[in-house]
C-alpha cells in the first residue's frame, strides 16, 4: 500500500501544500463532471480537459513528493491517453474505474489536510489492487458496473480569471462594512442639513456593501455537479433509470450558504431516488416512460434564491403520511390538516412511509435534518405533490447570511428584527375581525402571538385595536405577532448572541440599528411554537386585571 505524507522538505511550507489541496479538488471537481458528460459521448475536448486535470495534479504531487497521488494520477493519465487518442473506448467501466480514482485522490487529499492539523488519518486507499483494476481498464479488460445509466447535462464551462482569498479575511471585510453601514445611518439620524455629502457617503457606502457581498457570492454550478454524481451513483445502485437536469447553475449565493447547502441537497436527492421514483417496470405499467426524470434548478425570486428540486415519480401519498403520523402520536385522529400541514409532517423526526428500510433513506432520518439546516440558513421549504405526478420542494433562502433585510417592531421599550422573508403583511384589526386570541385574515382564522408575554416585556397596550398585527408565515404555517408598534425597514449586520445564549430560544440574532438601539433578531419559527400558549397566559391575567 502506497502511503501519501507530508513531505520532510516542504513540511514547513504549509501555505503551498494548501494551495495544492485547492487546485486539486478543483480539477478533480471538473474532472468529475467531464467523466459525466463523457458518458452522453461529450466529445474530444472534454476527454483531453480531463486528461490535463490530472496530468496537472500529477506534476504538483511529483513536486511536492506527494508519491501515491502521483503514483495513482500517472496511471489514470496512461489510461486517459488511450482514450483520448482513440485507442481505446470509453466504456462504462472506464468511466467507473476513472471516478473511483477520482474519490480516492480526494480522499488522498483530505488525509494530508488532516497530517497538517495533526490528526491521525486513516490507512491509504491506494494499493496495487486499485492499480491493477486501472491497468485492466486500460487493456480494455474493465467490465461496466451492471445497471441503467444516469443522462447527465453537461455542465456550461466558464472561464474567469480569479484569485483566491482567505474566507477569514472576507468575513472581517462584510463586518467592517456592515459598521460602516451602521455609522452612516447614525450620521444620518443626527444630521440636520444635508448639503448632499451625506447622500454621496450613503452612496459609497452601498456600493461598497454591494462588492463586498459580491465577493462572498460563488455560483451553484459546482454543487449541482457534485448532484449529479449521487444521482449517477445511487440510480445504478437502485437500478432505475434517470435523467438528470439542472437549471441556474450560474445562479450565486453566498459561499457559507452554498457549503451548508451540501447536505440538505443530498438527502432530498437520496429520497425522491428511493422512494419518488418507481422502477422502470413500475412506470412503464402506469404508461409513464421507463426513465424517470429529477431536475434541479435555481433562480433568483423576490429578493430570495429558490432552489427547486423535482421529480415525476409516485408523488407524496396523503392517506399514508396521515396514518404514519398517526401511528407516530404526531397528529389526533379526526384532527382537520391542510394539504400543506399533511406534506410538511414528513420532515418530523423519526418520520419515515418507507416500507422497507434501505442504506439509501428509510430510518426516518433525514428530512428533519433537512429542515433544521434550511432554517439554519434563515430558510423555508414548500412542497407541491401530485400522486402518480410527482414531487416538487422548493428551498427558499436569503442571498446571504452577513446581511439581513428585517422589519423593525417595537415592544414596550424594546426593540425587535422580524425578517422581511417571513412577513407577509401587517394590519390594524377593526373588533370584528378579533376572535379571542385570533384574528381572521383573508379568510383564515390566524393564532395570534403576545411578543409581550412570550418574553416577558411590559406593552403600551394589551389591546389589539390599539397595536399591530404582523402577520408571518413559517413551513406553511400562518400567525401574527402583536406589536405595539413598526417602526420601519432596515438592511442590518446580524450577528450570533454567542455560546452564552445558545440555548435561549427565540432568537436567532442581535443587531445594531440605525439610532443606535440594539434590537433581537427573531427567530420567528420557535416564535411560533412557543407564542400560542404565552398568548394564552397574557390573555388570561389581562381579563384577571380587568376584573380587579
Amino acid at each position: 500500500m502506497l502511503e501519501t505524507t507530508v513531505s520532510t522538505a516542504l513540511a514547513d511550507d504549509e501555505a503551498m501544500i494548501r494551495e495544492f489541496i485547492l487546485e486539486a479538488n478543483e480539477h478533480l471537481a471538473s474532472i468529475e463532471n467531464g467523466m459525466l458528460a463523457l458518458e452522453q459521448d461529450a466529445g474530444g475536448e472534454t476527454m483531453h480537459a480531463i486528461f490535463r486535470g490530472f496530468h496537472t495534479i500529477k506534476g504538483l504531487a511529483g513536486f511536492l513528493e506527494f508519491t501515491a497521488i502521483q503514483t495513482l494520477t500517472h496511471e489514470v493519465e496512461t489510461l486517459l491517453d488511450l482514450a483520448r487518442t482513440g485507442t481505446l473506448a470509453v466504456s462504462g467501466g472506464v468511466v467507473d474505474v476513472v471516478l473511483e480514482s477520482s474519490d480516492i485522490v480526494r480522499q488522498e487529499l483530505a488525509r494530508i489536510e488532516q497530517r497538517l492539523a495533526g490528526q491521525t488519518a486513516a490507512a491509504s486507499r491506494v494499493d496495487n489492487a486499485l492499480l491493477e483494476r486501472i491497468r485492466a481498464a486500460a487493456r480494455g479488460e474493465a467490465a461496466a458496473v451492471k445497471g441503467p445509466a444516469v443522462a447527465v447535462e453537461a455542465a456550461k464551462s466558464h472561464e474567469a480569471a480569479s484569485l483566491r482569498i482567505d474566507t477569514g479575511k472576507l468575513d472581517e471585510l462584510m463586518e467592517m462594512v456592515g459598521e460602516l453601514a451602521i455609522a452612516q445611518a447614525m450620521v444620518a439620524q443626527h444630521v440636520v442639513v444635508n448639503d448632499g455629502s451625506l447622500t454621496r457617503l450613503a452612496r459609497i457606502a452601498a456600493n461598497l456593501q454591494r462588492v463586498a457581498m459580491s465577493m462572498r457570492m460563488v455560483p451553484l454550478g459546482a454543487q449541482f455537479q457534485k448532484t449529479a454524481r449521487v444521482v449517477r451513483d445511487l440510480s445504478r445502485r437502485v437500478g432505475k433509470q434517470i435523467a438528470f437536469e439542472t437549471a441556474g447553475e450560474e445562479t450565486e449565493l453566498d459561499k457559507t450558504i452554498v457549503e451548508a447547502l451540501a447536505d440538505p441537497l443530498l438527502h432530498m436527492i437520496r429520497n425522491s431516488i428511493d422512494h419518488g421514483i418507481e422502477t422502470p417496470e413500475e412506470r412503464v405499467a402506469m404508461g409513464k416512460d421507463a426513465t424517470a426524470r429529477i431536475r434541479l434548478a435555481a433562480s433568483h425570486q423576490a429578493g430570495q434564491i429558490v432552489i427547486a428540486i423535482s421529480d415525476d415519480g409516485r408523488g407524496l401519498n396523503k392517506e399514508r403520511i396521515l396514518a404514519k403520523a398517526l401511528q407516530h402520536g404526531l397528529i389526533r385522529a379526526g384532527q382537520e390538516m391542510t394539504e400543506d400541514e399533511i406534506f410538511m409532517l414528513i420532515f418530523e423526526a423519526g418520520f419515515s412511509t418507507a416500507e422497507k428500510v434501505t442504506d439509501i433513506s428509510g430510518r426516518g432520518v433525514g428530512m428533519d435534518v433537512v429542515r433544521r439546516h434550511v432554517q439554519a440558513l434563515r430558510g423555508r421549504i414548500e412542497i407541491v405533490s401530485k400522486a402518480h405526478e410527482g414531487t416538487t420542494f422548493f428551498i427558499k433562502l436569503p442571498l446571504t447570511l452577513a446581511l439581513m433585510d428585517g422589519l423593525v417592531v417595537a415592544v414596550g421599550s424594546e426593540r425587535y428584527l422580524v425578517p422581511v422573508s417571513s412577513v407577509r403583511e401587517m394590519l390594524r384589526p377593526a373588533a370584528e375581525r378579533m376572535d379571542g386570541e385570533c384574528v381572521t385574515f383573508r379568510g383564515t382564522s390566524l393564532e395570534v402571538v403576545r411578543l409581550h408575554a412570550l418574553f416577558g416585556v411590559t406593552p403600551r397596550s394589551y389591546d389589539f385595536a390599539e397595536g399591530t398585527l404582523v402577520v408571518c408565515e413559517t413551513e406553511g404555517q400562518a400567525f401574527a405577532l402583536f406589536v405595539d408598534e413598526v417602526m420601519g425597514r432596515q438592511e442590518v449586520l446580524s450577528k450570533s448572541l454567542g455560546a452564552s445564549f445558545e440555548e435561549v430560544r427565540g432568537f436567532a440574532g442581535c443587531a445594531i440599528l440605525g439610532d443606535g438601539h440594539v434590537a433581537l433578531v427573531l427567530d420567528v419559527d420557535a416564535v411560533y411554537q412557543d407564542g400560542g400558549h404565552a398568548g394564552a397566559i397574557a390573555a388570561d391575567r389581562q381579563s384577571k386585571e380587568s376584573m380587579r
